[in-house]
């Protein structure tokens, strides 16, 4: 990777591999930075910004999952994000991972602190199916829209209507 870095001009490229096991063969991440693609806050830092993106991509990989850190998606602003079946691409879309509303119901969970597990069985119930694969986009935009709305206007309220999903669970099982 030496030769596709330029450290007078702060251009830099790193290749991380994540290993789920020890008999796993690994899944390799490339992240690559330099002053034009890496946000103003973080400029002088491009070298820590390519190993990052390196190995989040390697995380992504190894684990299938969309998001593995905020950095990843750069600025995120629900207000700028384009109507759901909107032709336009998100940020996190631009960035390759192709999952916009899988990535901001991650982060609405991580951001508001919730159990991911109670957040499907309410996006299950909201959404009225049992399968969430089962539901379209524009539900699951709504959904997340909803769950949004309810975390930023009454947090402790979202927490204990999650819990009541937690007691049906349990009553299941």
């Amino acid at each position: 990777m030496a030769s596709f870095c330029a450290q007078a001009e702060s251009k830099w490229a790193f290749r991380a591999i994540a290993f789920k096991s020890a008999t796993c063969k690994g899944f390799a991440g490339y992240g690559d930075a330099d002053p034009g693609n890496v946000s103003a806050l973080v400029r002088g830092a491009e070298m820590r910004v390519a190993e990052t993106r390196a190995v989040n991509r390697a995380l992504r990989k190894a684990y299938g999952i969309g998001l593995c850190s905020v950095e990843e998606i750069g600025s995120f602003d629900p207000r700028s994000e384009p109507e759901v079946g909107s032709a336009k691409k998100t940020a996190q879309s631009a960035n390759g991972n192709g999952h916009p509303l899988r990535d901001r119901l991650y982060l609405l969970i991580r951001q508001h602190q919730l159990d991911a597990g109670l957040v499907k069985l309410y996006a299950a119930d909201f959404c009225g199916t049992e399968q969430l694969r089962e539901v379209s986009r524009e539900k699951m935009g709504q959904f997340i829209d909803h769950l949004s709305a309810e975390a930023s206007r009454d947090r402790d309220g979202l927490g204990r209507k999650l819990e009541t999903y937690q007691k049906s669970a349990e009553g299941v099982a």
